[in-house]
């Protein structure tokens, strides 16, 4: 073999050599650059889980909120209703008192029809010149002895007052 050929071959593992240490130095260059990108990504990750945990928070918070104005507006309904019933009972009670009381003013015009007809309008006075009682049909007061009392306790004075919110 000549000098030209060795020198040859040895400038062929040489390049050979270069190649090779080219081809992995790029591939872990390649290799730590996906490792960085993977790094940001998972930051990102990181950042975007506690911003998703926030809102969840805040939708969880807010669905307690729903769920706790959707028992008070419950609560409400019910006492509507309670009162609306109570009204409905105090007008029929009403009814039938102003029926049985035009029963009496009909039955006394029919037993003395010659005596003026005294005004109808429950307080005004008679020709004692005191207030006409007004009959009801249990010979109590007209109302009872019920009072409002709200069947739900707020815990707030303003409430208690009937005060609006």
């Amino acid at each position: 073999m000549s000098v030209s050929t060795t020198g040859w071959i040895v400038i062929a593992v040489a390049a050979v050599l270069v190649i090779a240490a080219l081809v992995v130095g790029v591939s872990r260059a390649m290799r730590q650059r996906r490792v960085r990108h993977a790094e940001q990504i998972r930051e990102q990750a990181r950042l975007e889980t506690a911003k998703l945990e926030r809102r969840e928070a805040l939708a969880d918070e807010t669905a307690a909120k729903a769920r706790a104005a959707q028992a008070e507006a419950e609560v409400k309904a019910a006492e509507a209703a309670r009162l609306q019933e109570r009204a409905a009972t105090h007008q029929s009670e009403a009814a039938t008192s102003r029926e049985q009381l035009e029963g009496q003013w009909n039955r006394a015009e029919t037993i003395d029809p010659e005596t003026p007809k005294q005004s109808r309008k429950a307080g005004e006075t008679g020709d004692v010149g005191e207030p006409t009682p007004s009959p009801t049909p249990s010979g109590g007061q007209a109302w009872g002895n019920e009072s409002y009392e709200p069947a739900v306790s707020y815990g707030d004075a303003k409430h208690d007052r009937g005060a609006s919110t």
